[in-house]
């Protein structure tokens, strides 16, 4: 027998609520209110606020000529979709890219007494493109001396000109300290098959320092979004982190983020091992980046991504709007029989959105909303399984057996606009599973094994929303608790 905790209300009190006007609308995932998104961009966190800037095409639902959207929040929870931050302009579109705080005006875009906050940016020009160019793809500046409010384009751009590379973009700036005790900026740029280093002391002027991945890790597409951060091993050591997105190439197909762990010197990145390791084994989750300039307080690395696969982001069946952002999450290094990993956990803001939970006597309960969160400790290693399901027969499968963890959404619901949609979605765990986590939403389940040491994220479209969930075997002490 399962006994199931759910606070302030019984079974029969139970109702549950569908958002009748936007069938999959998420309840708790940031979306833009009109048009297309994909990738995350300019991630920064100034006097209170979390800026979140996207890959952006408000006139359609599809991808087309990219602006970066906005949105701020206080609390990574409540979004607010503020006016399109910057335009395409002569250049080309505004692609990928970061944002920083310039305490110190080193860029003399802004004052001593009011620093810039500088995004560092891919303009891709689409008529060089089509008259057949390779170096369509450069990295431009802008900034705000209105902490994100407006954008000015730098007057001499591009600051970066392209060598004659094809893909060339997604340029990932952060500060570092030398061994002098100078500060430097150092910018992580994707150059096809492989990333390069660059060093400014302005964020105007950059030289090359150097490169890493040729030949090295998951090469089944192109390198996009690359994100190198420093962190903290269990030991205390430093350990830097190399994010890469690919596409296509990913386990499930198609997108996916890989990394890779080592150290780095002046310019120089030298992983600990070669092995091919993925963020996130589900289909959707790709191009996801860190935030800058957190407060020092926080002691954490923030990082979100897009929830959504090349492969079919831009014929899922959503109207008005197109792809939501991942829950934002916390991603530090662990350590498996010698090997250090890396994990993504839910923020720890994510707590704030429980409401209503509620205790049943059996191993099936109805849920009590479209957004809801699960809690299980793992009774049985060896294989676990949970089924969702609705009224129509519709049903999502979290297993795992046999060493694999394995989201099914083969009978999930809506799944004929692509041919490999429908399929089971499954990620290797050598370790034991002792917990799970999951966050259903609307149209996404995010699957967090052990808070994050193993990761899937999947989109599905129910017909009509998720009804119950039924607890087959191997999991105890669960809980479910009312995101809505």
């Amino acid at each position: 027998m399962v006994s199931l905790c759910i606070l302030s209300c019984t079974q029969q009190e139970i109702k549950f609520m569908p958002n009748t006007l936007e069938q999959f609308r998420p309840g708790y995932h940031f979306t833009p209110d009109i048009g297309w998104m994909n990738d995350p961009n300019g991630l920064i966190y100034i006097d209170g606020e979390y800026h979140l800037f996207f890959q952006h095409y408000p006139d359609s639902t599809v991808w087309g000529p990219m602006h970066w959207g906005h949105a701020v929040s206080k609390d990574l929870l409540n979004w607010e979709e503020l006016p399109i931050a910057l335009f395409p302009d002569s250049l080309g579109y505004i692609f990928s890219g970061s944002a920083v705080y310039d305490v110190e005006n080193s860029s003399e875009l802004g004052t001593k007494e009011n620093p810039p906050l500088v995004a560092i940016f891919t303009y891709h020009n689409p008529l060089q493109e089509k008259a057949g160019a390779l170096n369509f793809q450069t990295q431009g500046l802008a900034y705000s001396v209105d902490k994100g409010k407006t954008w000015s384009k730098y007057a001499a751009n591009p600051v970066i000109l392209n060598p004659g590379i094809r893909d060339f973009r997604d340029p990932k700036v952060t500060q570092i300290t030398k061994k002098d005790g100078k500060k430097s900026w150092l910018m992580t740029l994707a150059v096809k098959d492989k990333v390069q280093f660059y060093e400014s002391s302005n964020l105007k002027n950059w030289s090359l320092l150097g490169e890493f991945g040729k030949g090295i890790g998951a090469h089944g597409g192109v390198w996009e979004c690359p994100d190198l951060i420093p962190m903290k091993a269990p030991d205390g050591s430093e350990k830097w982190v190399l994010l890469v997105s690919i596409n296509p190439g990913g386990p499930q197909k198609g997108s996916a983020t890989q990394y890779f762990i080592g150290d780095f010197k002046q310019g120089v990145f030298t992983p600990d091992d070669t092995m091919i390791r993925w963020l996130d084994y589900g289909p959707d989750n790709y191009a996801g980046v860190t935030w800058s300039n957190l407060p020092s307080e926080q002691d954490r690395n923030l990082w979100i991504g897009w929830m959504s696969n090349w492969d079919y982001a831009q014929v899922v069946p959503t109207s008005k709007w197109r792809s939501a952002l991942t829950l934002p999450r916390e991603v530090s290094l662990f350590e498996v029989d010698g090997t250090l990993l890396l994990k993504s956990t839910p923020a720890r803001e994510l707590v704030q959105l429980r409401k209503t939970s509620y205790t049943i006597s059996n191993n099936e309960s109805l849920l009590p909303s479209t957004s809801v969160e699960i809690l299980a400790e793992v009774s049985n290693d060896t294989q676990f399984s949970l089924t969702l399901s609705n009224e129509l027969g519709e049903e999502l499968v979290i297993s795992k057996e046999m060493g694999l963890v394995t989201l099914d959404r083969r009978k999930s619901g809506k799944t004929d606009f692509n041919r490999d949609f429908a399929a089971a979605l499954s990620a290797p765990m050598s370790w034991e599973a002792e917990s799970i986590r999951i966050f259903l939403d609307a149209s996404s389940v995010e699957l967090f094994v052990n808070e994050g040491e193993l990761v899937l994220t999947a989109i599905l479209f129910p017909a009509t929303p998720w009804k119950k969930v039924k607890f087959n075997q191997g999991l105890d002490a669960i809980k479910i608790v009312d995101l809505q």
